[in-house]
């Protein structure tokens, strides 16, 4: 049987205080770079909001998922599957968005008189609407094949949890997004040491793509959560077991989704005073906004 994720109303505040905070930051992050023009035309920028923008949805349905497991609340499995395609699909999203920003960094260190050419605000957004398009077919094809054969399932209640949907496109997705990042990350190396002139900026670059290397590694620790789940389930102790349950969820869901945007971000001297006024700004107006 399904015990849950956990049972202590003190975890789940906790579970629930953190997808609030980093969900706040996520969206205070995304109103910067949509209020700023500069940010707005930026394939660089563009690509950031979008990484801010699916692991917020990916946070929340999380969340949702979470509450509707420990509370033991049942919903139409038409909703469900609708919550769980949403998270396969962000889920997968991550590191194809990841590749697709290291492929800028490449682009702007390797061919930088052909940077402005290729990466477009338009090619940008339409392989922000690619990243989606791969995303969303892998999971939607056995979806709809199930409705197409038993239309009947999706009417009936069920608990929706946070079992995560791990199939063969993910694991392939995961290894060539290692292969994109490993080799751009080479490339802008090699062109580092051989360039005469503009060496700070590839040196950000790769220190930049290393980064994207380091948020595939959180990423990719996801994948590691419902095989301990399995091994966690030979605890003969039920306490035992819920415990371990509940760290491993916080430290293989939560935080890898919460601290790969919050790096990226922070870490970049043309955003971090912008990003910063702009939480101060939010956390100020908005109660009074409330109150008002």
């Amino acid at each position: 049987d399904d015990l849950g994720l956990l049972f202590a109303p003190g975890d789940m505040f906790l579970v629930l205080g953190i997808h609030v905070v980093f969900i706040y930051i996520n969206l205070a992050m995304l109103f910067t770079l949509w209020s700023k023009p500069s940010f707005r035309h930026t394939a660089r920028y563009i690509l950031f909001a979008h990484m801010l923008f699916n692991d917020t949805i990916h946070l929340a349905i999380t969340l949702a998922l979470y509450m509707l497991g420990n509370l033991y609340l049942f919903v139409v499995r038409v909703a469900c599957a609708s919550m769980v395609l949403l998270s396969s699909c962000t889920f997968t999203n991550a590191p194809l968005n990841l590749a697709v920003m290291s492929l800028e960094r490449y682009t702007a260190i390797c061919f930088p008189l052909r940077h402005s050419e290729l990466a477009t605000p338009g090619r940008t957004q339409l392989a922000v609407g690619l990243v989606w398009a791969l995303g969303v077919i892998n999971v939607l094809i056995d979806v709809c094949a199930l409705f197409l054969t038993e239309p009947s399932f999706f009417l009936s209640p069920a608990l929706c949890t946070l079992e995560q949907l791990q199939t063969g496109f993910n694991i392939f997705c995961f290894v060539a997004v290692s292969l994109i990042i490993i080799y751009t990350y080479i490339a802008i190396i090699v062109t580092a040491r051989s360039a005469s002139s503009n060496k700070t900026k590839a040196s950000k670059a790769h220190k930049t793509v290393l980064l994207h290397l380091v948020q595939l590694g959180l990423s990719l620790s996801s994948f590691m959560y419902l095989p301990i789940e399995s091994a966690l389930a030979s605890v003969g102790s039920t306490t035992i077991f819920i415990d371990l349950r509940y760290f491993n969820f916080l430290f293989l869901i939560i935080l890898p989704r919460c601290l790969s945007p919050l790096i990226y971000g922070l870490r970049d001297d043309g955003k971090t005073g912008t990003f910063l006024c702009s939480l101060l700004f939010i956390w100020i107006t908005f109660p009074l906004a409330v109150t008002i």
